[in-house]
């Protein structure tokens, strides 16, 4: 087993080396009795220039500046048909010469520009509207792929309150400049993210209250019934009507919700008939305060109605 471990890892190795043998490049530059050819090159960081002497002289190379520029042999004094290889290790714009010869004949440069950079890594933005609905509506999440790909499928990813892990809901496919749009609805506050492989979009959060519907049913009798994916049989509903005096609403009483077995699911209904003696038509309604439909809701309020 051991064996076979050092033999993976000296293959590793081999194909890293090959893989940067093969990334980089060298370009050849042939000293002629005429001077060099070509007398200018440009090159990346990390590739290389090859110098052979195809003249029947020695030849010096000199260069200026030196620095991120191993060379082999060091110094470079050529013999006739001899090589030698410079490796750019900085970008710049390197000057050489042969000190020997006068003229400017055996004079060249090696422009040197900086590594590609790499590419950059694709983003995901999510927006949602609205923000805060009441339960059974439906929100639109909209958003753009960096890359502005058209066809890559975006997983819908949701976190409903209560859950800890999000789970998918759909999947969309993104349209022209990388854009794309889901319809959802969302039962209880949630939480949704979106994701293309290995790329995910921020957070983003709907809020939901749940819905109230208030009804009159003869003089001085009412009935409330809420729904939302939750029981909320044994909190307390808060009846209000308007004082166009004071310009706000005041409480009247509370009523105690119970279950209610009409809900089909995952709608669960709460609902409570109740008396009240308050005169005739003056505006009336039912508010859940938030103490009342706990962490996984926004407070609810019903409709507006007549006494």
């Amino acid at each position: 087993m051991r064996k076979l471990m050092l033999i993976a890892i000296a293959i590793a190795i081999v194909s890293l080396a090959i893989a940067g043998a093969v990334a980089a490049k060298t370009v050849t530059v042939t000293i002629t009795k005429n001077g060099y050819v070509p007398k200018a090159v440009t090159i990346a960081v990390g590739d290389a220039v090859q110098f052979t002497n195809s003249d029947t002289v020695a030849h010096e190379i000199v260069f200026k500046p030196t620095t991120g520029l191993p060379c082999v042999p060091n110094p470079l004094v050529l013999q006739p048909t001899q090589s030698a290889t410079c490796t750019f290790r900085a970008a710049d714009k390197f000057a050489y010469s042969d000190p020997n010869v006068k003229g400017n004949t055996f004079r060249g440069t090696v422009t040197v520009g900086s590594a590609p950079s790499p590419p950059a890594a694709d983003t995901l933005t999510l927006a949602v509207k609205p923000q805060l609905i009441v339960y059974g509506g439906r929100v639109t999440l909209t958003g753009t792929l960096s890359n502005q790909k058209v066809g890559e499928n975006v997983d819908l990813l949701a976190t409903p309150c209560g859950q800890v892990a999000a789970t998918k809901l759909t999947t969309v496919q993104t349209t022209t400049g990388g854009a794309f749009s889901a319809v959802v609805r969302s039962l209880k506050n949630t939480v949704y993210t979106v994701k293309v492989k290995n790329t995910t979009s921020p957070t983003v959060a709907v809020k939901v209250r749940p819905r109230l519907r208030l009804r009159k049913l003869a003089p001085h009798r009412y009935s409330l019934r809420v729904f939302a994916a939750a029981s909320f049989a044994g909190r307390y509903g808060t009846f209000q009507r308007y004082n166009g005096t004071l310009g706000r609403w005041v409480k009247v009483r509370r009523v105690l919700l119970r279950a209610n077995s009409t809900g089909v699911a995952p709608t669960v209904i709460s609902s409570v008939a109740f008396r009240s003696s308050i005169r005739a038509r003056l505006r009336i309604r039912v508010v859940l305060p938030q103490l009342q439909v706990g962490s996984c809701y926004r407070p609810g309020r019903s409709n507006v109605i007549l006494s």
